[in-house]
């Protein structure tokens, strides 16, 4: 799907009102209503309603599931199990057992490559979700099963395939090298619950004149955004100098984002040595977000600058966090000039979302 659009952009005019819209919101009705505590201010105070968009996101770490460790978890507001199979695969499924609704993470157990629900014992298979025992019936009814999840594990992280549609993966999970390189130092982890959008939180790279008034930056070089893969991806890059340990270089930070869920930071240009931050950042539901960062470096900086780099990376999520936390979603923002950024992000992220805000 194109990332454009005949879709008005979210803060250009949608055009004139027919005058039977006119004359609805005119005269006393229309007053009232924009007054202090009317109807039109109550729904502006609680903004715009985002779906949730299609992709891969993380919903563990790879260390944290053991073999035949059951999870209970929520995400794309929806109660999910997370199991290990004595395969050492992890799986996903819906959490409510078709037989009588029992949530299969509490106390479900696993056996082989599927999961049996704690209440009588119905068993269900990782790969497709189907019943494929029930301990005291010959015959298994056709409608037992349960929705079964597409997931890869890679990166240190375990991923979900989410479609509003119910389509199938487009694309795959990106494999960062770095992450299991022996040259580089063993990644460190952060992650935070945030009450916002997870689209709100991805726009902020693409928000320069923020990095001056949150994160205190004197000068912010200009960015330059490329697109691959058809429009899917998205390269945000920003050249400078930097002063390092190992001298002062021209550097770039790149950013590349795979939909709205994955992204990788890199520092390039310091000869010899590499930075690296990966996250995924995924829907609990339409209003809240969960995100795992990754921050490894290679390890002739570890001791120089490696803390530094991990340090002021996660100091800039945290002064990030008191925005997220209390602010709204602008469907239809009135921009400036000076967010052609911004504009440009809106119209590429409607092609994640079956049905576009």
């Amino acid at each position: 799907m194109s990332a454009q659009t005949d879709r008005p952009l979210a803060g250009e005019p949608r055009g004139r009102a027919s005058a039977g819209t006119e004359a609805r919101g005119s005269g006393a009705e229309a007053a009232a209503e924009a007054r202090p505590g009317g109807a039109a201010e109550a729904a502006d105070q609680r903004g715009a309603e985002l779906g949730i968009p299609n992709g891969w996101f993380a919903v563990a770490w790879s260390a944290d599931l053991a073999e035949a460790d059951v999870r209970r978890i929520r995400y794309f507001g929806r109660e999910l199990v997370l199991f290990r199979g004595r395969s050492g695969r992890p799986y996903v499924l819906d959490a409510y057992c078709p037989h009588l609704g029992a949530h299969l993470a509490e106390g479900g157990r696993v056996i082989a490559d599927s999961l049996r629900c704690p209440f009588h014992g119905w068993r269900y298979e990782g790969e497709s979700g189907r019943c494929v025992e029930i301990p005291y019936c010959k015959r298994i009814p056709p409608q037992a099963r349960v929705g079964a999840w597409e997931v890869r594990e890679r990166n240190r992280m375990i991923f979900v395939w989410h479609h509003a549609r119910g389509a199938p993966p487009s694309w795959e999970v990106p494999e960062l090298p770095e992450l299991s390189d022996p040259a580089w130092s063993e990644p460190r982890r952060l992650e935070l619950e945030v009450p916002v959008h997870m689209q709100d939180m991805h726009e902020n790279n693409l928000d320069p004149v923020h990095f001056q008034y949150v994160h205190g930056m004197l000068e912010v070089p200009p960015s330059e955004v490329e697109y691959g893969e058809g429009g899917r991806t998205m390269r945000v890059q920003h050249t400078g100098d930097r002063e390092t340990p190992f001298g002062t270089f021209r550097t770039t930070l790149v950013r590349d984002s795979w939909g709205l869920g994955l992204a990788a930071v890199r520092v390039e240009g310091v000869p010899g040595a590499g930075l690296l931050m990966f996250s995924s950042t995924a829907p609990i539901d339409a209003r809240s977000t969960h995100s795992r960062w990754l921050f490894t470096v290679t390890r002739n900086m570890a001791d120089v600058a490696g803390e530094e780099f991990i340090h002021s990376l996660a100091t800039g999520v945290q002064q990030d966090m008191r925005i997220w936390r209390n602010k709204i979603h602008r469907a239809q923002p009135v921009l400036c000039e000076a967010d052609a950024h911004l504009a440009e992000f809106r119209r590429w992220a409607r092609q994640f979302y079956s049905d576009p805000a």
